[in-house]
């Protein structure tokens, strides 16, 4: 079989799966609170630069979920989402599919869910 060079729907995904999860938590729950904890202290003991503080973890977490955002259109885009494609050939009145796999078949005991691509001939 020829390798086919990878197109816009092959590419990998902007960031591995474990970046994405470090940098959502950071986006969603950590900066937030950190921002939330620090201007809540500021105001009851008088720590300096609240403001300027509180804006600079903002522009940070808009910056982080504008990756996360560009990360998950890369990663819909891709084939990252799938374990495997199903071949469908039509000839005459039988239809044969053949199953191709990502990784080795027990790998897919291991998922709570599987996604194939279907690709028609």
């Amino acid at each position: 079989m020829a390798h086919e060079a990878p197109t816009e729907a092959t590419k990998n995904p902007l960031l591995s799966n474990r970046l994405y999860d470090i940098l959502k938590y950071l986006t969603l729950i950590a900066f937030p609170a950190l921002g939330a904890l620090y201007f809540g202290l500021a105001q009851i003991w008088g720590l300096p630069s609240a403001e300027e503080v509180v804006g600079t973890v903002v522009v940070v977490d808009t910056f982080l979920g504008v990756i996360l955002g560009l990360s998950t259109k890369s990663y819909n885009n891709s084939d990252a989402k799938y374990d495997g494609h199903i071949d469908v050939e039509q000839a005459d009145d039988k239809t044969t599919m053949t199953l191709n796999l990502n990784s080795h078949p027990d790998d897919l005991a291991l998922k709570k869910d599987v996604a194939f691509k279907i690709k028609t001939q």
